[in-house]
């Protein structure tokens, strides 16, 4: 069995067309101007060709040329949101904050329903208050529901 010699692998060369380094600041000057900085490489070629003047280079190579300087991503300012931390209530001692629940109940009668409203204190867990509605009325926050629920709360 013949074995077969591994040839190192030359170095290649360069193409003969491949832009200069001159020609390629030349393209980033051109992509970096003011009335293209907002436009992608396909739209600059055309206005380019559109003012009667020869695009320095296709399309691709625009883009060849942006990639080598890590600048193909969106070139406009963005703003950074914020990493969004969701809130969190902390007690340290009872009766510093309450939380609520709705609880539906099944009435008597086919279709009538009760809404239980509890306050459970946080860091006990224990409830504060309750109040047993005929409908909902968006929580125990609002209107008559707030003052019976705060009459119904034990505080010490």
């Amino acid at each position: 069995m013949a074995r077969r010699r591994r040839r190192r692998p030359a170095e290649r060369r360069a193409p003969r067309q491949a832009l200069t380094a001159a020609e390629r600041e030349g393209v980033l000057a051109l992509l970096h101007e003011e009335r293209f900085v907002d436009l992608p490489p396909a739209q600059v070629w055309a206005q380019v060709l559109d003012a009667g003047q020869v695009p320095p280079c296709s399309i691709r190579t625009m883009y060849r040329v942006l990639a080598a300087n890590a600048e193909v991503r969106e070139r406009r300012n963005q703003l950074r949101h914020p990493a969004y931390h969701k809130p969190e209530l902390l007690a340290t001692g009872p009766n510093q904050v309450w939380s609520w629940d709705i609880t539906k109940l099944l009435g008597p009668v086919k279709w009538t329903y009760y809404y239980l409203y509890v306050l459970l204190d946080i860091f006990s867990r224990y409830v504060v208050g309750w109040l047993l509605a005929r409908q909902e009325s968006g929580g125990p926050g609002q209107g008559a529901d707030r003052r019976e629920l705060r009459a119904a709360a034990h505080r010490p």
